[in-house]
């Protein structure tokens, strides 16, 4: 794994404990494997979502946990998620949040057996404001200009 924040341990407790990452049909199937959804209570028409279901394996989440306020730090598009999941939601709904959207950018360069950079470049490709460490942060696009409506 070549994302920055996440190093050999993270790396290889990702490959080991998700096994392969073909069976998993989303993101939200593969959060729901590591337990970093939210638990729900439900009754008629009325939807009570509470705190994590933590079904899967600890180490994992605790993992991830940790490599997400790394790679928060080093990656710019993670660092802007974050700041503005703190703002809406506090520190440690924060926190779980970015850990979930590094476990499913990890699991996408395991499933597509792909690196940080090609990771980047398809971002960059679907939405040209997206910008990935290491790499030149356009704004605007390629040329840095706004676009004309």
């Amino acid at each position: 794994m070549t994302h920055p924040g996440v190093g050999p341990v993270t790396a290889l407790a990702t490959e080991v404990f998700l096994g392969d990452p073909r069976r998993f049909v989303d993101g939200k199937a593969l959060a729901s494997y590591v337990g970093m959804i939210p638990r729900e209570y439900s009754s008629g028409e009325r939807q009570r979502l509470g705190g994590l279901t933590k079904q899967g394996n600890p180490l994992l989440r605790f993992l991830w946990g940790e490599a997400g306020a790394h790679a928060a730090r080093r990656d710019p598009e993670l660092q802007r998620f974050y700041h503005r999941k703190l703002v809406q939601k506090g520190l440690g709904k924060a926190r779980m949040a970015v850990a979930r959207k590094l476990g499913i950018r990890l699991w996408i360069m395991l499933r597509d057996q792909i690196d940080y950079q090609e990771f980047c470049r398809r971002g960059q490709k679907q939405y040209s404001g997206a910008a990935c460490a290491g790499m030149p942060e356009t704004r605007f696009g390629t040329n840095g200009h706004r676009p004309v409506d």
